[in-house]
């Protein structure tokens, strides 16, 4: 019981401080709200990519979903992006391309400035380190979409549907 009211009055003394300190603002308690909209935003833009293989769309065969995707602020203007999906099986093939896919669509598509980082979700893929060093390296991803086959197809998953 004691502990509990030193922590208590500990994490009030620390938020205190913070606030008068100018590190956390009043409007701080919105902030996770203005996450979760910008988070849901994205979820929208991201859910309507066809995947490469099938009719389906991502959120259909649920390689994304609303809580694979983060946003944390960087500052006033700027935006840290985290996208974590999972590929339908452990050895899927086009993981990558998915990847690619996902970075190509919010690059276009978000209307705030962002830093965007791209994972496959951990455990649900043999070679996911390996697959997030391509997806997250820009050259890397500049180079595929000069390839006109694999530009073709990055185009029409990412196709808006009517």
């Amino acid at each position: 019981m004691r502990m509990e009211r030193v922590s208590g009055l500990l994490s009030w003394t620390l938020s205190s401080v913070l606030w008068l300190s100018g590190f956390s603002e009043r409007g701080a308690a919105r902030q996770p709200g203005i996450m979760e909209e910008k988070a849901l935003e994205i979820y929208d833009l991201i859910r309507t990519i066809r995947d490469p293989e099938k009719p389906n769309t991502l959120e259909e065969l649920e390689v994304v979903t609303e809580s694979c995707v983060e946003v944390q602020e960087i500052n006033e203007e700027d935006y840290l992006v985290i996208i974590k999906f999972t590929p339908t099986v452990p050895h899927c093939s086009l993981a990558t391309l998915i990847g690619l896919c996902l970075r190509v669509k919010l690059q276009r598509c978000l209307p705030f400035k962002h830093k965007l980082e791209i994972y496959i979700s951990e455990g649900t893929h043999s070679t996911e380190e390996d697959i997030n060093k391509q997806i997250n390296d820009k050259e890397r991803v500049a180079a595929a979409m000069e390839n006109p086959n694999l530009r073709e197809i990055v185009e029409q998953c990412v196709l808006e549907p009517d």
